[in-house]
């Protein structure tokens, strides 16, 4: 199977790909690229260089709007930009309006949507959703099968566990009155989220602060302190040994 290659579309030099893919008008990748089987690239995308794209992966693909959608909105999107030395996984959909900074993992299945950015180094892991309107910090972490729900943010060297689901909509979907509402979860510098847990709209998570396996967090969390229980409640003070500052690592 042949792939589909628009004449407008430029791939720099070294830049490889398989069978059945299909690159939109306006495409620009970089040198030295790896692209899969399979793997669409919709207009206007921005690849850098030395990035690999593994087999069925979607970059650039335009959001869906359902008729009671509340946070998917008509709007003119930037093309979806990936840096330099990035993966990108099996299965992988990139939203156009996404903007991904070099040395970003996106393993297979992950999905990251519109009005997002992810800084540098960060890991996105297998099956992990990033929703619209988020903002994800340099070198995070975030486990197989997270979820991280619209208009979050969440600084560096943030760590999120396996199964760990964060909501912005405390009416669940019921009245007009929670288009008001809507508010993510803020997790700052260095904030740790055990697996399982789950974390209720509009909570702080403070810099330095960890939340214990299977939690629910329904108040804002202290930096520097262990919460734990459901709802969680502070335990103690995370030990100085395991504060971020102290771990000798540079954010370069």
């Amino acid at each position: 199977m042949t792939s589909v290659v628009h004449p407008g579309a430029v791939l720099g030099a070294g830049t490889t790909h398989g069978e059945g893919c299909v690159f939109g008008a306006g495409v620009r990748i970089g040198s030295g690229c790896r692209i899969g089987h399979h793997v669409v690239i919709h207009a206007d995308t921005v690849i850098g260089n030395d990035v690999r794209v593994d087999d069925h992966a979607t970059l650039g693909k335009l959001p869906m709007k359902a008729a009671n959608s509340a946070t998917t909105k008509e709007q003119e999107l930037a093309p979806l930009t990936v840096g330099d030395l990035c993966i990108v996984g099996t299965g992988v959909v990139l939203y156009r309006g996404a903007a991904i900074a070099g040395k970003v993992l996106m393993a297979d299945l992950s999905t990251v949507r519109e009005n997002v950015t992810i800084g540098r180094g960060t890991i996105v892991g297998r099956g992990v959703t990033v929703e619209n309107f988020c903002a994800i910090g340099r070198y995070c972490k975030l486990e197989s099968e997270c979820y991280v729900t619209a208009y979050s943010t969440l600084e560096d060297r943030v760590f999120v566990a396996p199964g760990v689901i964060t909501s912005n909509d405390n009416f669940v979907g019921r009245t007009a009155e929670r288009f008001k509402h809507f508010k993510g979860v803020t997790v700052r510098r260095g904030g740790r989220i055990g697996a399982g847990s789950v974390i209720l709209p509009g909570i702080e998570i403070g810099a330095d602060a960890q939340v214990a396996a299977g939690s629910v967090v329904t108040r804002d969390v202290p930096p520097k302190t262990i919460v734990l229980g459901q709802p969680a409640r502070p335990w103690r003070a995370v030990p100085e040994e395991q504060l971020l500052d102290n771990q000798g690592w540079v954010d370069a």
